[in-house]
């Protein structure tokens, strides 16, 4: 029998039928329009990025405006050195005082095809390939705890090998070390720093916060994850169950649709997997082949955890009091505030993202979500699968 009485839509975010949800949405569209400083041309990143670059590499606006100006040009710039530069190319960086790329060679005679790029030349004694072919040569060696990493520096013309300073007198670490100096260009510094994993897959169900929002990852795509667009308007920066920094909204659509997707850096990964909670086994997702109409379907997300139900209906208009929802599939699995963008599954294929519904997990009601080929589509991604 249809619901009759009034709906109570919890479009599970916790905050979205108050006005703080308007507060939100207004205030990023602002910012989103907001140009930059002294130009008064079109800001090229989003507010949230360019509030992140001041905070963390201590610049003001118009400084972090013109840094993404400079990096968009190295990156267009680079290719096209290292293409002139053939065989002499020694690697390349982006120096951040003068805002250019620098290109190492080890040829002088290839100096002015790669300045008529717009790249600086610095002239050096070993090239891409011996570095590349050093590196290969040292990851093949065993490394002892002492030794905290290795990579190639292309400004130091080196392989940079770091070790522990409280261990370098280490027997291993010393052995290790000979070895390395014996595969090619290497450098070995001292550290007093040890690396440790911070990192996080992104795993469906699990909870996410913008600003005081929480709501839950649905799918790990390649790139980032899907998730619910009433959570947040794009540029949104987004933080993890362990507060560090996600990446932002790169889309996002509500009403009239109800997803969005997030890009994943900062050390964070996407995994193929759906929050089990302890309730079931966490889930491998393998596909996003559609469930029929009264097939089972459970949803996994941070505040009711992991549930289970029916799907009821398929391409339903939800009308939530912010403007109607299109083609949402319904179900009778419960949710409640905070489970929004969550995940939907059946079996082991994707189905959707949680929007809303009426009802909770202790007395029971109906919850829609939207469905996930739909999102894929909208923003050209691809589905992480096991």
């Amino acid at each position: 029998m249809r619901q009759t009485t009034v709906l109570r839509t919890v479009l599970s975010a916790g905050l979205l039928l108050t006005a703080a949800s308007v507060g939100l949405t207004e205030a990023a569209a602002d910012d989103a329009s907001a140009p930059s400083v002294a130009t008064g041309r079109q800001a090229p990143a989003s507010d949230a990025l360019l509030t992140a670059m001041q905070q963390d590499l201590g610049l003001t606006r118009s400084q972090a405006v013109d840094r993404l100006a400079a990096e968009t040009k190295a990156r267009e710039t680079e290719r096209a050195a290292e293409r002139a530069a053939g065989d002499a190319y020694g690697g390349s960086w982006f120096d951040a005082r003068s805002g250019q790329l620098v290109v190492a060679l080890t040829r002088g005679s290839a100096r002015e095809a790669v300045e008529a790029t717009g790249a600086r030349v610095k002239l050096v004694r070993h090239g891409e390939r011996e570095l590349d072919a050093t590196m290969r040569r040292v990851d093949a060696l065993h490394a002892p705890a002492g030794v905290t990493g290795w990579h190639v520096d292309p400004e130091a013309n080196s392989v940079i090998v770091d070790v522990a300073a409280a261990q370098q007198d280490d027997n291993d670490v010393k052995a290790f070390v000979a070895r390395a100096l014996k595969a090619g260009p290497v450098t070995v510094d001292k550290t007093d720093k040890a690396p440790r994993t911070l990192a996080a897959g992104t795993v469906g169900g699990d909870p996410y916060y913008t600003g005081n929002v929480r709501c839950s990852i649905g799918f790990s795509v390649y790139g980032g994850f899907v998730t619910a667009g009433h959570c947040a308007t794009p540029g949104a920066a987004v933080n993890g169950w362990d507060g560090s920094y996600i990446g932002n909204f790169q889309g996002s659509s509500f009403p009239d649709n109800d997803y969005a997707w997030v890009n994943v850096g900062s050390g964070w990964w996407t995994v193929p997997v759906v929050l089990g909670w302890g309730t079931v086994s966490d889930q491998l997702v393998r596909g996003s082949a559609e469930a029929p109409i009264g097939a089972s379907i459970c949803r996994s997300g941070s505040t009711s955890h992991w549930h289970c139900g029916t799907v009821l209906a398929k391409n339903e208009t939800v009308n939530y009091s912010q403007g109607a929802v299109h083609q949402m599939t319904k179900t009778n699995v419960c949710a409640e505030p905070g489970d929004s963008g969550g995940s939907f599954i059946s079996g082991d294929q994707a189905q959707g993202v949680t929007s809303g519904g009426w009802g909770n997990c202790s007395s029971g009601g109906e919850t829609w979500y939207q469905p996930i080929n739909e999102i894929l589509s909208r923003y050209g991604l691809t589905l992480h699968t096991a």
